[in-house]
């Protein structure tokens, strides 16, 4: 599940992933016998073609001149198309069957069928706001589901033999039970922001960034993350599919230098640890380390969350100086993105699932706005569970 792309796509037989070495296992490939597959006519693969027009997807169709002349190439399948994430790739062509999900049957779903990936073992439902996501064509059959959805992610755990829970993804509304879901003492109520327009990406859900406070000091973000402008550039984009949030390089050692200002002051720097993991800023921790709360401060009136602890700060015990034995090491989980200069024609900033870990996050399409909750992500899959049944 991934709201940084808009396709929902399967592995399809025959198939082959290309350096798939140690990652999951795919599921079983998809038999298309009975599937349709979609004309080089149809919107849906001007989209996946990116916005190509019919006239030239159905030319690589190979459809007769005349045809296309004449509108008459209804019959030519959409031609394979390339799609490409941050760390992986496929070719996949477009159908049409019926999905099931749950109770529902979504008739005529266009999916794609990958034949061909590299690092993509499994297939990804896109949740982007394009015409193939999978809240764009459930939204078709059911307007109430398909414009509100939200995910509750579970905290990371980076042992593969530890037992979790699943991560709630929920469809439209549910009845909140406040009782259930209240965090310090309180019911913990959405907070919104704004969408942000890309007129470049527009199937991403992005939003404006005012700055972030470490501890009781606001460092201001830049410009280019509180708005988007007309050529693409800039805003913050909140990505399921994304683990680290990645913030431009000026901004980031910003934030870096105000964190390490209360946290280096009393404890040593972990040089050799940052070597070896990439993290940075990593620390030796003291028996009680103080550490500076992070707050998003995002665009709209009263739009701050208060990031936990675990969300930006990971602490592990490293055991291999053999002089002092185990010492306990704390690292910052944000990560530089590179300069402002090459970030242009896209994305300022993105935020990472690792930083969204024990929140519910909120996606209005209806009013174009992103909210956060604090929830007890466990509980509130066994509750709902509980009242499905």
């Amino acid at each position: 599940m991934d709201t940084g792309s808009d396709l929902v796509w399967f592995p399809c037989a025959p198939f082959k992933c290309i350096l798939c070495e140690g990652k999951p296992n795919a599921s079983p490939p998809v038999n298309t016998t009975r599937s349709v597959a979609v004309s080089c006519k149809s919107p849906a693969c001007s989209a996946a073609h990116n916005l190509a027009s019919p006239s030239d997807l159905c030319a690589a169709a190979r459809c007769p001149l005349e045809s296309i002349e004449t509108s008459d190439c209804a019959n030519f399948k959409c031609p394979p198309f390339y799609y490409a994430y941050g760390d992986g790739s496929l070719i996949a062509r477009l159908y049409r069957d019926t999905l099931s999900l749950s109770s529902l049957f979504l008739r005529n779903f266009t999916f794609g069928c990958a034949y061909t990936t590299l690092a993509e073992p499994t297939g990804v439902a896109g949740f982007g706001r394009g015409l193939l996501s999978l809240p764009a064509q459930l939204a078709t059959l059911s307007p109430q589901l398909g414009n509100r959805f939200s995910y509750c992610l579970v905290s990371h755990s980076f042992d593969s033999e530890r037992v979790r829970k699943p991560s709630p993804l929920i469809l439209g509304r549910y009845e909140e039970e406040e009782e259930e879901e209240k965090v310090g003492g309180g019911v913990a109520e959405f907070v919104y922001t704004p969408m942000l327009e890309n007129p470049k990406h527009p199937y991403f859900y992005t939003v404006g960034l005012i700055g972030i406070s470490v501890g009781k000091r606001i460092v201001p973000a830049p410009e280019m993350l509180r708005r988007v402008n007309n050529r693409g550039d800039g805003g913050v984009v909140v990505d399921s599919g994304t683990t680290f949030t990645m913030l431009p390089a000026g901004f980031y050692n910003s934030v870096v230098d105000e964190f390490d200002r209360g946290v280096g002051r009393v404890n040593e720097r972990a040089r050799k640890i940052e070597e070896k993991t990439g993290l940075a800023p990593c620390y030796y921790l003291n028996s009680v380390a103080e550490v500076p709360v992070l707050t998003l401060r995002f665009a709209g009136g009263n739009s701050s969350v208060v990031l936990p602890r675990k969300n930006y700060f990971y602490e592990f015990l490293d055991g291999r100086d053999a002089a002092k034995g185990k010492r306990r090491v704390g690292c910052l989980m944000l990560m530089n993105g590179g300069d402002e200069a090459e970030l242009s024609g896209g994305p300022g900033a993105t935020l990472g699932n690792y930083q969204q870990q024990g929140f519910e996050v909120e996606y209005d399409l209806e009013e174009k706005r992103v909210g956060f909750a604090r929830r007890q992500c466990a509980s509130l899959w066994e509750r709902l569970n509980r009242d499905k049944n």
